[in-house]
């Protein structure tokens, strides 16, 4: 999915419309510390592999999402787009 640098797009805190640039949305960190990777340590400790279940299901595809922000009020939003793709947006540049 190609998207264009800048779209004209309806901004909540100016209410009305304006140009906004567009970039992907930032991934979160990988948290070494959280619940689900330390239970996860303390399963597979003493195995050689990986402890649960691969299941082999059919990959839906995401909705992609794009960080919107506006150039007058610098304030961002995200967009979802409706549609589901298997490849991620492409910003043109």
């Amino acid at each position: 999915m190609k998207i264009e640098k800048q779209i004209m797009a309806y901004c909540p805190y100016c209410k009305r419309h304006t140009l906004h640039n567009v970039r992907p949305v930032p991934t979160g960190k990988i948290r070494p510390n959280s619940f689900r990777n330390r239970k996860h340590e303390r399963t597979a400790s003493g195995y050689v592999g990986s402890v649960e279940p691969r299941l082999i299901v059919k990959k839906q595809g995401k909705k992609q999402r794009v960080l919107l922000e506006c150039t007058v009020c610098k304030k961002s939003v995200i967009r979802v787009f409706p549609k589901r793709t298997k490849k991620k947006i492409e910003i043109k540049k």
